[in-house]
């Protein structure tokens, strides 16, 4: 009869089939986009509630509440999108 201790082991190499590989690094990528994404939006919100402090507290303009929400939209918008803004020149009136 022979007996034997294992102490310790270590895997110094671990190998995937691709399909399985594909699939993790796929759902590895979700999760860092997600985490991105979280962070750009929180960042944003965070800008346009300064905005709208800064422009309440220095009394730049008055908005109304439907301007407000058209700013902040607006203002998401760009700051959340992946492309860069385009710049739009409004020629008629601000009163629609």
């Amino acid at each position: 009869m022979a007996g034997m201790e294992v102490v310790e082991a270590r895997i110094n190499y671990l190998a995937y089939a691709p399909e399985i590989a594909a699939v993790m690094l796929r759902r590895q990528q979700a999760t860092a986009i997600i985490s991105a994404r979280e962070k750009i939006v929180e960042g944003a919100v965070s800008m346009v509630k300064l905005a709208l402090n800064k422009l309440a507290d220095e009394e730049i303009v008055d908005l109304d509440e439907e301007k407000k929400a058209a700013m902040v939209s607006n203002l998401l918008v760009v700051l959340c999108a992946d492309e860069p803004a385009q710049p739009v020149i409004n020629s008629g009136t601000l009163n629609h």
